[in-house]
């Protein structure tokens, strides 16, 4: 089994749904592009994946959203070192088809008081349906490990909660963990090191907005 040395995650850069939520109710939220700064975001992580991959070759997988496209091509990594797939279980969390500002702001509120990995957005889904899929497309990456060719660097590009969610099932965090995590900012990374120990570690750690409050003993 050929482990990568690095799994990198990237949020991608801010875009026009995380400056004004209103557009949420004129366009699809996978269609919602990068804002200039957003763009600006993208390019500056490019420079430091550029200078980690050195000429190393990257698997990079990428959320099917507009604004995740646009991040990865904002890289400009080498496109002789890349191998690209778009990977449908790495899209953002869905709150339901054209969104009214008003609601979701509503059901933000309940599920702060709910719980973020439990509530369910009325046409959506919940966090634990996106911890669901994350886990589907992890077995996925366990079995590309099986290949004796394949590259030491994993790239993947996505949305905040799902980089959450990819960590606390890698690293089999508790959901009271995962309720005290903030998402990273837009275009920021985190990386998974493999050790010689053999087990991966990550580069640094998710800001934290309040204590875990677990039920049992696991947390």
């Amino acid at each position: 089994m050929a482990r990568p040395r690095r799994i990198v995650l990237v949020r991608h850069g801010e875009s026009t749904g995380n400056v004004d939520d209103s557009v949420y109710e004129r366009e699809p939220d996978h269609a919602l592009a990068l804002t200039e700064r957003g763009r600006r975001q993208a390019e500056a992580t490019g420079e430091q994946l550029r200078e980690l991959f050195g000429d190393e070759h990257v698997s990079v997988y990428v959320s099917p959203y507009r604004r995740t496209h646009e991040t990865l091509r904002a890289f400009h990594l080498d496109p002789g070192l890349i191998r690209v797939r778009e990977e449908p279980r790495l899209r953002e969390q869905d709150w339901g088809n054209w969104q009214d500002r008003d609601e979701v702001r509503l059901q933000k509120a309940y599920r702060d008081a709910y719980g973020h990995f439990f509530y369910r957005f009325a046409q959506g889904e919940s966090g634990a349906d996106v911890y669901d899929r994350v886990g589907g497309f992890l077995e996925s990456l366990f079995r590309s490990f099986e290949d004796p060719d394949h590259p030491p660097n994993v790239l993947i590009v996505t949305h905040g909660l799902a980089m959450r969610l990819f960590c606390m099932r890698w690293f089999h965090w508790t959901v009271s963990e995962f309720e005290s995590l903030s998402n990273p900012g837009n275009g920021e990374v985190r990386m998974l090191v493999l050790g010689d120990d053999g087990k991966y570690t990550l580069d640094r750690p998710f800001d934290r907005w309040r204590d875990p409050e677990p039920y049992g003993i696991t947390g």
